[in-house]
């Protein structure tokens, strides 16, 4: 299982905590697969947008219109976190009630 976010945001360390056996990979520094990204939009749409981030509120009018791939794909603070990976490939996105029940957290 792998958990894709940011070392500094809450709903990250509460995910790597619950899920202790999970690799954690750093949004910042290792970055994310275009094709993982692409599953991603898929499956979730425009969700994959932190529209509630500091990152997205420091956007002017025309980032803000962006693709969101293009959008993530240059700023990645500014994806909903986190995206988790299970052994089985299925995605979940955010550390929301839904998630933490479907991983027993």
């Amino acid at each position: 299982m792998d958990i894709f976010g940011i070392k500094t945001c809450d709903s990250c360390r509460k995910a790597i905590k619950a899920l202790s056996d999970a690799r954690f990979v750093d949004l910042r520094k290792d970055g994310i697969t275009p094709d993982l990204l692409a599953r991603a939009y898929a499956e979730f749409g425009d969700a994959i947008v932190n529209k509630k981030s500091a990152t997205w509120r420091g956007f002017d009018d025309a980032t803000r219109g962006m693709d969101p791939l293009e959008l993530v794909t240059l700023y990645p603070t500014v994806m909903k976190r986190p995206l988790i990976v299970d052994d089985q490939g299925a995605l979940a996105l955010g550390w929301g009630k839904d998630v933490q029940e479907r991983f027993g957290a």
